[in-house]
C-alpha cells in the first residue's frame, strides 16, 4: 500500500469523523476535520506525482474520497437550509455526469485525467466549505444582500456547471458510438 493510498483512506474515514461532528454543530471541530480531510487530498497527489506512486486503486479511489467529503458537506447544509436543494442537485449532477462520462471513457482504455477546470472546482468547493463551516452562526454581508455563504454556494455551483461543459467539450468524443450501440 502506498503513502498516496494510505492519505486516499484516510480521506475516506474522516467523512464520518466531519459528519459526527457537523451533526453535533460542532462547527471549528468540522471544519478542521474537512481541512485535514482537504489537505491529504493534495498531499497524496503530490506524493504521487512525485514518486511515481500512480496506482489503479488510487485513479479509482482519490476522487471518490473527494466526492464523498464534499458531498457529506453538501448534505450538511443542505439538512441545516444553509445550500438550497437547486444547487446541491446540480453539483451532485454535475459528479455523476462526469464519473459516467470518465467511466464510458474506462471502457474504451481511455483515463480521463482531472482537468484544470476540475481542479478549480474542487478547490473553490473545499475553500467555500472551509469558509462557510468557519461562519456556520454568522453569515457576513458582502454587498446589498448578498452574503458571504451565498458567494460561496454561488462560486461552488457556477465552476461545478463550468467545469462539467469543459469535461464533456475536452471528452465528448468518448461518447461517439457508446449512445447509439445496441446491447445484445
Amino acid at each position: 500500500m502506498t503513502v498516496p493510498n494510505i492519505l486516499t483512506l484516510i480521506r475516506i474515514a474522516l467523512v464520518p469523523v466531519f459528519l459526527l461532528f457537523a451533526g453535533r454543530d460542532r462547527n471549528i471541530a468540522a471544519m478542521i476535520v474537512f481541512i485535514a480531510a482537504a489537505i491529504t487530498d493534495t498531499a497524496d497527489g503530490i506524493i504521487a506525482r512525485r514518486y511515481n506512486q500512480i496506482t489503479d486503486f488510487g485513479k479509482l479511489f482519490d476522487p471518490l474520497a473527494d466526492k464523498l467529503l464534499v458531498m457529506a458537506a453538501v448534505l450538511v447544509f443542505v439538512a441545516r437550509g444553509e445550500i438550497p436543494v437547486w444547487a446541491a442537485t446540480l453539483l451532485l449532477g454535475r459528479e455523476f455526469a462526469v464519473t459516467s462520462l470518465r467511466m464510458i471513457a474506462a471502457t474504451k482504455g481511455i483515463v480521463i485525467a482531472a482537468g484544470i477546470s476540475g481542479k478549480l472546482k474542487t478547490f473553490t468547493q473545499c475553500v467555500s466549505i472551509a469558509l462557510m463551516l468557519f461562519f456556520w452562526d454568522n453569515h457576513p454581508v458582502l454587498f446589498g444582500k448578498a452574503t458571504l455563504q451565498w458567494l460561496c454556494v454561488f462560486l461552488m455551483t457556477l465552476l461545478s456547471l463550468v467545469s462539467c461543459v469543459d469535461y464533456f467539450i475536452r471528452n465528448g468524443h468518448v461518447l461517439k458510438g457508446s449512445l447509439s450501440k445496441k446491447e445484445n
